[in-house]
């Protein structure tokens, strides 16, 4: 399917669902087409389109993105890392669990765990940045909450970003 179409479809869907608190993983339901597929597995690079309509089912769903509206501020993939665990099978359901993993001054760090089932096929990770303008803003104006400390894995995955 289409990237478009499954954003345009998401947003209308999201905009019908309940309000989920951001804290929380929000779950969100997909159908892998024939067009998501090479010969019979999902491709590559629609792992990252399955995130992206996650992504926008996450904000909207949290009202995260009103506020982000309101404010004059945008969101940028800074970064986005994928682990592929299982192949997934076209017309398979898979369930995308998107939360906040971890935010610091600069960016929030989202984790789109991927099931068919109760197994995991694969996880996208995303590195975003809100901005208003060329500016960007600490996501703790739009997302109430404090992290202690960086994960492990997203501190290595920010140390290799780096050495590039």
């Amino acid at each position: 399917m289409s990237g478009i179409i499954r954003n345009l479809l998401t947003l209308i869907q999201a905009l019908f669902a309940a309000k989920a608190d951001p804290h929380s993983r929000v779950t969100s339901h997909f159908r892998v087409t024939p067009m998501d597929c090479g010969t019979r597995v999902l491709k590559s690079d629609k792992y990252f389109q399955l995130a992206e309509a996650a992504q926008l089912d996450f904000l909207l769903k949290t009202r995260l993105f009103g506020k982000l509206l309101r404010g004059g501020v945008h969101f940028v993939n800074a970064s986005q890392l994928v682990k592929f665990a299982r192949p997934i099978g076209v017309f398979q359901r898979v369930r995308v669990e998107t939360a906040i993993i971890y935010a610091d001054d600069k960016c929030a760090y989202f984790s789109h765990a991927m099931f068919v089932g109760s197994r995991q096929h694969g996880e996208v990770l995303v590195k975003m940045k809100f901005k208003k303008g060329p500016v960007t803003c600490p996501p703790r104006e739009f997302i109430d909450t404090h992290f202690a400390t960086k994960p492990p894995y997203v501190q290595t995955w920010d140390e290799a970003l780096e050495a590039m």
